[in-house]
């Protein structure tokens, strides 16, 4: 089974694909709509109540369970291949600690203002990649449960558009986190807030 992928998104290789727990899936848009139950409840179970534990791969391991768990049987586990983007598979668990240690200094120490807080770490986050699949949507679930239960700050609107399927916000999406692999957050900065 092949999936086409929008730009930036993270293709699946076979050994992932077979890990599919529902087999009666056959198109991208099935595939969409299951994996958007699962985050949907994921949703739920995130902001009902605060987590003491956000700024861990433990806890950013466990979202990911949420999200997809219903879906895909290696969710919550770390990515064991290379992909087109994202570190290589053993530097992703120190990584995601030096993230989460480094994002906890940030807001003890008022490093920078909490909305740029949110966006350095939602940046890394994706750069790192840690799963094999889902990783937008993960890091930007993750972004706003920080910016909602440690920095007291409402949930980013993240362009207010569709980031799944290929189009303009999507674009602006992935020009801005670009724009961020070259030290410039002003356009991310915006985009979020759109």
């Amino acid at each position: 089974m092949k999936w086409d992928s929008p730009e930036g998104a993270t293709p699946l290789d076979p050994d992932e694909v077979e890990d599919l727990r529902l087999s009666h899936i056959t198109t991208r848009a099935e595939l969409d709509r299951w994996e958007q139950d699962n985050i949907a409840e994921a949703e739920v179970w995130a902001f009902r109540r605060a987590h003491p534990d956000i700024l861990t791969d433990g806890f950013a391991r466990r979202l990911h369970k949420r999200m997809f768990g219903n879906v895909w049987q290696w969710a919550g586990s770390y990515r064991k291949t290379g992909k087109n983007i994202g570190l290589p598979a053993w530097q992703i668990a120190t990584e995601l600690r030096t993230l989460c240690d480094d994002c906890a200094a940030w807001i003890v120490h008022a490093v920078y203002p909490p909305d740029e807080i949110a966006v350095r770490f939602h940046h890394r986050l994706t750069a790192i990649h840690p799963f094999a699949n889902g990783n937008g949507r993960h890091a930007r679930l993750m972004t706003d449960i920080l910016l909602v239960h440690l920095l007291k700050q409402p949930r980013f609107s993240w362009g207010s558009g569709n980031l799944i399927n290929a189009g303009n916000c999507r674009q602006q999406y992935i020009d801005a986190l670009r724009a961020a692999d070259r030290y410039d957050y002003v356009p991310l900065l915006a985009f979020v807030r759109s």
